[in-house]
């Protein structure tokens, strides 16, 4: 299946060109979106086929038509591969991959969904796109086994790692307030098969810049989720987001950046300036 939000947080399932309301099936509250996820994610197997049985009789809206939403809206964490392909390694200049370095933290603050705008903190440095594939935890897991790691995964997502380049710690360069988006929707395991054989592209203003698969990643989504769980408890509702392939370069203001991933989707994002977005909505302000 695929899941989204949408319209200020509805629940949905995406069915070709349309997106059917299932919020008054499940025990949905729009205005505690993650906890409600959680809930959900919980019950998804007992309530499935029911969800299924009922999708004709439902409210549902072509996607065109709908606003999504990010379909994780605050998770716990967000934990973050660093150097997870070996041409990235190469073209970053560095020795080290996720084999040695671990993982990082992103603040969950820095979430934002398709359609929304990134807005880059400083018009003097320069700030990076980031295609990768992600997945949201669906039960409790420490110290999982990667042969055991599919069973803990609820569905996948593409996610966007935006980064400022300069010498500060990753979290701090990939925490800023916009720098996460995610979307278009969840899609379930079952429906992606296998997350470690998947093409990604990222594309800015129609130029491709990032082209990879999944296989070609050093820890896959599996082995990842093992090293990460070795260290921390990931709790449901939590992100795991497993690096970007090579092709990584600046965005600027006006840029339109789009990702895609085979079997889960694409979704774009606009970026601007922050100081500019912010005199932007003062000036409306103003005018009201």
């Amino acid at each position: 299946m695929k899941i989204g939000l949408f319209n200020d947080n509805c629940l949905g399932i995406v069915n070709g060109e349309f997106i059917i309301d299932i919020s008054s099936l499940v025990e949905w509250n729009k205005k505690e979106p993650q906890k409600s996820l959680v809930k959900f994610m919980a019950d998804f197997e007992e309530k499935r086929n029911e969800i299924e049985k009922q999708l004709t009789t439902l409210p549902s809206y072509l996607l065109k038509d709908v606003s999504l939403c990010a379909p994780v809206p605050n998770p716990s964490k967000i934990v973050a591969a660093p150097i997870n392909y070996v041409l990235h390694q190469e073209e970053m200049n560095v020795a080290l991959t996720v084999d040695r370095l671990g993982f990082f933290l992103k603040a969950p603050s820095s979430i934002i969904g398709p359609d929304e705008t990134v807005l880059l903190p400083f018009k003097d440095r320069r700030t990076d796109h980031e295609a990768e594939i992600a997945f949201v935890i669906g039960r409790e897991a420490k110290d999982v086994p990667a042969s055991e790691a599919a069973d803990y995964i609820f569905g996948y997502f593409a996610l966007m790692d935006i980064t400022v380049r300069g010498k500060e710690d990753r979290p701090w360069r990939k925490s800023f307030d916009t720098f996460t988006p995610i979307g278009p929707w969840i899609v379930t395991g079952d429906e992606v098969e296998d997350p470690n054989n998947l093409q990604m592209n990222l594309w800015v203003n129609e130029e491709i810049r990032q082209s990879a698969n999944t296989s070609d990643l050093i820890y896959d989504c599996y082995k990842f989720l093992e090293a990460a769980s070795k260290v921390m408890t990931l709790y449901p509702g939590d992100i795991v987001t497993t690096g970007t392939p090579e092709g990584v370069a600046p965005i600027t203001k006006g840029d339109t950046i789009r990702i895609n991933i085979e079997r889960i989707g694409e979704f774009s994002v606009s970026v601007d300036y922050k100081e500019d977005a912010e005199l932007t909505n003062k000036v409306k302000v103003n005018q009201i």
